[in-house]
């Protein structure tokens, strides 16, 4: 009996063993030593900018599709859903979308997702910023694509930020078939790095001599976004940078930063798309048609669209009306035509505000700062999903997340770069102490991060160079009872943060390079 027990407790002791070696060989870190601190200024006499801009696809193969037997969006072979083996593999190859819930797989293409670049150089720098139509693209990632850079590209920064985009590949892990299995497609994560990675090099090769105009909407867009969560702060300003050849008005591209969570389709959509973002870059490169003439001529050029401030969580949901401005129809539930109507209104608002107040910059000096820093991993979720390899992203030290800040100014428009889904309060102003807040203290993200960024236009660029989730002002973090603002149901966002001390610590560090700038 003695043996057997002896036996049993070897067993389970090995057992033990193996899964200790297996969390902690997932939770190694994915770039040792890698470290950030970069400054650089702009050169004493400002040079002429030469600026490139390219788009290249990142639409997976879909070789399989199946029947959503029931019509709940879920892949449930156990209900009766069936599907169609494509490539003859006997297994169902399936690209699993992020964002919602488990088991949604992709079963269509409806529009292509894209990397697309922007590099400027102003004779002393080079900066390249990539945009993915992607819920989100880990730090880890994304100092892969600058590992991948040829030394010939001579880019001194470049970012890599994310749409948000609900309707793509998962490309963090939380939204595979079941909860307990990542959702990645590691073929098509190493697909989408060297895409992004070719994009820089083609922007780099089509870059030529320009002018720059920046222009902004400051109150356009807001009916389209609901706030769902107290205090009710809208990041809902549109910012633009087009680029202009220097010797003639041919638009080499445009960059738009809007404030909103590219989910419109909601969550029964199987099709990938990059959601409304698809509209608004087709709408401005090619313009707007009606029956019978064109409502808006096309810019041109390339357009690469960007998410800024999306914490809180800022939406067009199925609660959302959206008026398309060419017909006057209106739409409520989730539909292409919902997509595309709010595309249109965001594209004509960024025609409109490049018509009136611009500002244009034909000479100016990069000015910038970068700064890897480390945050504790509180979320017990993400704890698990670390150490049982759904989440790759691994600890740069025990319990700690590396991620990455930066700022930089071009002539009159500052940007920063935030790591997540930031709070508009923290950006804009109205950080509140709330009754129900499990820590009572005064606003610690004060005073706004808008307020310390210097010109006339002010991109906050979300997403950038990694995904976080939610960056919650701590002295509105809130899972324990008694709730916010009285309310019986406990809000959302916590369970998709990295944890409460994310929001100060990354404002500290924030605020420190936009003083610095």
């Amino acid at each position: 009996m003695r043996k057997l027990f002896i036996g049993f407790l070897s067993v389970v002791g090995g057992i033990l063993f193996l899964l200790v070696g297996y969390a902690y060989h997932n939770s190694r870190d994915r770039h040792p030593g890698y470290a950030l601190d970069l400054t650089i200024d702009a050169p004493l006499q400002a040079k002429p900018l030469q600026v490139g801009f390219s788009a290249l696809k990142i639409t997976p193969i879909l070789a399989d599709h199946w029947r959503d037997k029931n019509g709940n969006a879920a892949y449930e072979p156990e209900l009766g859903d069936t599907y169609q083996d494509g490539n003859g593999n006997g297994r169902f190859d399936a690209y699993w979308m992020a964002g919602f819930r488990n088991r949604r797989a992709a079963n269509g293409i409806h529009d292509d997702l894209w990397a697309r670049a922007i590099v400027i150089d102003d004779g002393q720098t080079r900066l390249a910023i990539v945009a993915l139509d992607l819920l989100g693209f880990s730090h880890k990632n994304v100092i892969n694509v600058r590992k991948k850079l040829p030394a010939r590209a001579k880019v001194n920064y470049a970012i890599v930020c994310s749409t948000h985009n609900h309707e793509a590949p998962d490309l963090l892990g939380l939204w595979g078939e079941k909860r307990y299995e990542s959702g990645v497609n590691k073929a098509y994560e190493q697909f989408v790095e060297d895409q992004s990675t070719k994009a820089i090099m083609l922007a780099v090769k089509n870059l030529q001599p320009a002018r720059l105009r920046f222009a902004q909407d400051s109150t356009g867009a807001d009916s389209l976004i609901l706030d769902t969560r107290k205090p009710l702060v809208k990041d809902a300003g549109i910012y633009i940078m087009q680029a202009l050849a220097a010797d003639k008005d041919t638009t080499l591209g445009t960059l738009v930063v809007w404030g909103n969570h590219p989910e419109t389709l909601w969550d029964k959509n199987l099709q990938l798309t990059s959601d409304f973002p698809h509209y608004v870059r087709e709408y401005l490169e090619k313009g707007i048609q009606d029956t019978t003439a064109t409502v808006q001529p096309g810019l041109g050029g390339t357009v690469v669209y960007a998410s800024g401030c999306v914490g809180g969580l800022m939406t067009t949901s199925p609660k959302v009306a959206v008026k398309d401005p060419v017909t006057a129809q209106m739409y409520q539930e989730p539909s292409f035509d919902k997509a595309a109507a709010e595309g249109k209104k965001i594209a004509m608002l960024v025609y409109k505000a490049l018509q009136n107040d611009i500002t244009i910059v034909t000479e100016s000096g990069i000015q910038l700062r970068a700064r890897t820093l480390e945050l504790p991993l509180i979320n017990r979720l993400f704890q698990l999903g670390v150490a049982a390899g759904i989440l790759d992203m691994g600890y740069s030290s025990w319990g700690m997340l590396r991620t990455e800040i930066a700022a930089f100014q071009l002539g009159e428009a500052s940007f920063l770069c935030v790591p997540g889904e930031l709070y508009p309060e923290i950006a804009n102003g109205g950080v509140e102490s709330p009754p129900g807040a499990d820590f009572r203290s005064r606003p610690l993200e004060t005073p706004p991060l808008r307020s310390l960024m210097r010109g006339k236009y002010k991109f906050v660029l979300g997403l950038a160079n990694d995904e976080l989730g939610y960056i919650i002002p701590k002295s509105e973090w809130d899972e324990k009872e008694p709730y916010l603002y009285g309310s019986k149901q406990k809000p959302y966002g916590e369970i998709n943060s990295v944890g409460p001390d994310t929001a100060p610590k990354l404002y500290q560090s924030l605020a420190e390079i936009l003083r610095d700038l």
